[in-house]
């Protein structure tokens, strides 16, 4: 089980609004943090932070999958994603290529981040 994921992202201001709002949608919310720093989100069993780079904003994107309660979750996921600023990867549906009862939505952050919610 992990504790903590940590990614950078180029403006921190600008991503903890697009994750606020986001994550408010499956319950997720803000742990602690400091401005111009870093913000931490409680993620039920573990936290996921934003990292405000030091490498002059640059930042090398990753995907991160969120595993949410249900399908309905995966709908609210992606259109609060989408209303926060995100931008489509995949929208929610089945995804029998990774196991045959999967189902998630595929979402860029401002950085560029591939954010997954997913059930299966």
């Amino acid at each position: 089980m992990l504790d903590h994921v940590s990614i950078n992202v180029s403006d921190l201001a600008r991503s903890k609004t697009f994750y606020e709002q986001t994550f408010a949608s499956i319950g997720y919310a803000v742990s602690f943090g400091e401005d111009g720093d870093m913000w931490a989100f409680d993620i039920t069993d573990g936290l996921f932070e934003i990292i405000q780079s030091k490498n002059g904003g640059a930042v090398t994107p990753v995907h991160v999958a969120f595993r949410v309660a249900n399908k309905e979750q995966v709908h609210a996921f992606y259109e609060a994603a989408m209303a926060a600023g995100g931008k489509d990867n995949g929208a929610p549906g089945p995804c029998p290529e990774y196991t045959l009862n999967y189902y998630a939505c595929f979402v860029f952050d401002p950085d560029g981040n591939n954010i997954e919610a997913m059930v299966d």
